[in-house]
This record gives C-alpha cells, sequence and structure tokens, in this order.
C-alpha cells in the first residue's frame, strides 16, 4: 500500500516537472546561478556590514558590562541631544545653500550646448580629485586670521581688524558647503537632462514669461533631482567628520565627532555604539519617508 502510494506521488511529481514551461525552468536555472554568482559579493557584505552592524548594535546596550538603556538616555540628554541638534541644524543650513549654488549651475549646463556642459561638469567634478583633508586645510589657510582672505579685506580697508572666520560654525559651514556642492549638482543635471527642451518652448508660445514657464513647467519636473540631491547632501552631512572637527576647532561639536571622542579618548564603547545607532535610524528613516515620495533608485541616482 506504501509502496503505491510513493510510486503514485512520483509519477505526479514526474508529470508537473514535465508540463513545466521550459521558459520558467530556464529562468530558474539563470536565478540560481545568479545567486551563485553573487555569493562571494554577499559574503563579503555580511562579513564586513551586516556582523559589525550588529556587533555595534549589540554593544549599545551594554554599559560597565551591564546590559542596560543608560548610553541611550544619555543620547536624548544634555551634551548629546544639543550635538545632535546641532549636527541636524548644520546639515539643514549646508543642504540649503548647496541648493541655491548648486541649481543655478546644474541649469546652466543642462541649458548650454553639450560640449560646454561637459566643461561646467568637469569644473564640478574637479574638487573630487583632491582629498577632503587637503580642500579642508586649504580653507584653512584661507579663512584663518593671517590668511588670504583677511589679508584682502585689510589691503582693501573694509576691516580694521582680521575677522574670526575659521575655528567656528561659519568656516566649518563654508568648507562643507565646498566639498558637498557636486553631490548636489549631479543629481540635479541628471535631472534636468531628461526635461524635454520643448516643454519649455510650448509654454513659451503659449504667452508665459521666461518666470513663470520656469516656475510652472521646468521647476516642478525637475523635483525628483531636487530631491535626491538634498537627500544626499543631508545625510552626508550627518555624518560629516572631518571637516568639522578642523575647521570647527572644537566649537562645531557634532555627531560623528562624539563617536570618536568616546572611543578614542573615553573608550566607552556602549556609548559610542548607542550614538552611531541612533544616527543610522535617523539614515533610515530619512530615505524611508524620500523612499515614500520617489523611488530609492532616483534618490541614490536621479535615474
Amino acid at each position: 500500500m506504501m509502496t503505491t502510494a510513493k510510486r503514485i506521488l512520483q509519477d505526479t511529481a514526474v508529470m508537473q516537472s514535465a508540463t513545466i514551461d521550459p521558459s520558467v525552468r530556464h529562468q530558474r536555472r539563470e536565478d540560481r546561478t545568479m545567486l551563485l554568482l553573487m555569493a562571494p559579493a554577499l559574503l563579503v557584505v555580511v562579513v564586513l556590514l551586516v556582523v559589525p552592524l550588529a556587533w555595534l548594535s549589540w554593544q549599545s546596550f551594554y554599559h560597565d558590562g551591564v546590559f542596560s538603556l543608560v548610553n541611550y538616555k544619555r543620547v536624548f540628554t544634555g551634551a548629546y541631544l544639543d550635538t545632535f541638534l546641532l549636527t541636524f541644524k548644520l546639515s539643514f543650513i549646508v543642504t540649503a545653500i548647496a541648493l541655491l549654488l548648486g541649481y543655478p549651475v546644474a541649469y546652466f549646463a543642462a541649458s548650454i550646448s553639450p560640449r560646454w556642459s561637459a566643461l561646467v561638469l568637469g569644473m564640478v567634478i574637479l574638487p573630487f580629485w583632491t582629498s577632503v583633508l587637503v580642500r579642508t586645510y586649504a580653507w584653512l589657510v584661507l579663512l584663518q586670521r593671517t590668511g588670504l582672505v583677511n589679508k584682502a579685506l585689510l589691503g582693501m580697508g573694509l576691516i580694521d581688524r582680521p575677522l574670526q572666520l575659521s575655528y567656528n560654525q561659519f568656516g566649518t559651514i563654508i568648507a562643507m558647503v565646498h566639498i558637498l556642492l557636486p553631490f548636489m549638482v549631479l543629481p540635479l543635471y541628471s535631472a534636468m537632462q531628461k526635461i524635454p527642451p520643448n516643454l519649455s518652448q510650448a509654454g513659451a508660445s503659449l504667452g508665459g514669461s521666461p518666470v513663470h514657464v520656469f516656475l510652472r513647467v521646468f521647476l516642478p519636473l525637475s523635483m525628483s533631482g531636487v530631491l535626491a540631491g538634498v537627500t544626499l547632501v543631508f545625510v552626508l552631512c550627518l555624518g560629516f567628520y572631518i571637516t568639522p572637527e578642523l575647521m570647527g576647532g572644537g566649537k562645531s561639536m557634532m555627531v560623528s565627532m562624539i563617536v570618536s571622542r568616546n572611543v578614542e579618548i573615553y573608550n566607552s564603547w556602549g556609548a559610542a555604539s548607542s550614538v552611531s545607532v541612533v544616527l543610522l535610524i535617523c539614515v533610515f528613516a530619512i530615505f524611508y519617508g524620500v523612499s515614500r515620495v520617489i523611488p530609492l533608485e532616483k534618490t541614490l541616482g536621479a535615474k
């Protein structure tokens, strides 16, 4: 009886496999092949990203070797909370300035011939060839009390004594805007380049002024690039370390600097981990919120 039942089940399985569409079998075979090809990369991601993040999250719940929520309570009180608020404040300011500066550049690059557009984009990308550390030190040379900017202002008689342009929030914002501006221009240009020029021409032919056509036609169509650039710059600002550390002079304490001090000075991995986890959750929340408006691939590349 059991043998007969097994034979029936085997025959049924053979018949079902025979009735499967060959294209479906080919697709399954291709999926398995792709999974095997991706396995080394997935293993690297798990070992170098997932496991450290899991360990970081586990460490955040320990204080002096005891399981506790003290580290997270500290994040939302006192100096830690002030640091988070300052980080979001500076990130918002830098993002707004980068948008105001980057939108006209991207609009100009998208409006001219491809040859000149390549030149403009080349000038935008050129700073990538120099490290962030070198560019930050260059701003220190320019903005310090004996720097070129103060010397020029003194030489023109515009000021009586050197201005404090570095080692404060002002210098930090200037340097961060300069470093992060390409991350705003490139998504904007990518979105603007896909806008058909005949739409603006049609708006002008219907009697719309250049300003009216820009506000009613071009600007709404470029909002995907605006949102992508704003998201990228804002998220990068949240985790910026080198520039605020050097240009702030300890007066512009950001979240990344709190993490560094907890590890290097106080050897408090639990406190550093809790701050990192909260910041990571904030970043995920930002990406999730933006993905509800536009797809994530547009946020990352304005495709």
